[in-house]
């Protein structure tokens, strides 16, 4: 299992996004949702198939801490006002299959007028190619909203984490490949940042 091993590094949060369960069709998987959440003492952010305010409830009432919304919260944007948790608005559906047509900044300035506490912001193009995150689209929403932005999709390098920040102005990163393949440990990210004068929890 992953958690354990984020946490035991020294990893802030985790975040579980089933990208197919909208595609597919399904829930999120509630099972392994409470399984990791017995298992990590850090925040558990779930999201991916989320349609209801009844699966809101079921991934909070499984261990979730927070519950991200993306392909509900387009079809049905008053989801984003009634959990307890922040909301991951991007353009695109369904893992990112499916265009929106909805302009990125204009919907995370929409979704934090709903109630989002908190933008994770993953570029669909960028994600998984370890090329760095689109860091104008990341400075844009974060000059343009009130609350915190979470850069996700391009991590390669520890330079891209920094980059993030520095040219991104995110507020916080998300990063899973660089951590998965083993290129980087929690620990090496950290001490990079923070010697970079980027404030983090060691």
């Amino acid at each position: 299992m992953v958690g354990p091993p984020y946490d035991a590094e020294g990893g802030d949060e985790l975040v579980f996004l089933d990208i197919t369960a909208s595609s597919d069709s399904r829930d999120t998987m509630v099972n392994v949702v409470q399984r990791v959440s017995e298992q990590v003492f850090i925040p558990l952010t779930v999201g991916g198939g989320i349609r209801s305010i009844e699966d809101v409830r079921r991934m909070l009432n499984a261990g979730a801490d927070k519950v991200s919304i993306n392909t509900a919260a387009i079809n049905t944007p008053e989801l984003a006002n009634s959990g307890r948790g922040p909301v991951w608005q991007p353009v695109f559906t369904h893992g990112g299959r499916n265009p929106t047509g909805l302009d990125a900044v204009k919907w995370a300035r929409r979704a934090v007028d709903l109630g989002s506490g908190e933008i994770l912001l993953t570029s669909m193009d960028e994600d998984g190619q370890q090329n760095g995150y689109d860091l104008g689209l990341t400075r844009a929403i974060s000059q343009s909203v009130s609350v915190p932005v979470i850069a996700s999709g391009g991590a390669g390098t520890l330079e891209h984490l920094y980059d993030a920040f520095a040219g991104g102005e995110a507020d916080a990163v998300l990063a899973a490949s660089i951590f998965h393949f083993g290129t980087y440990t929690i620990a090496e990210a950290k001490n990079y940042l923070a010697g970079r004068s980027i404030p983090m929890r060691i």
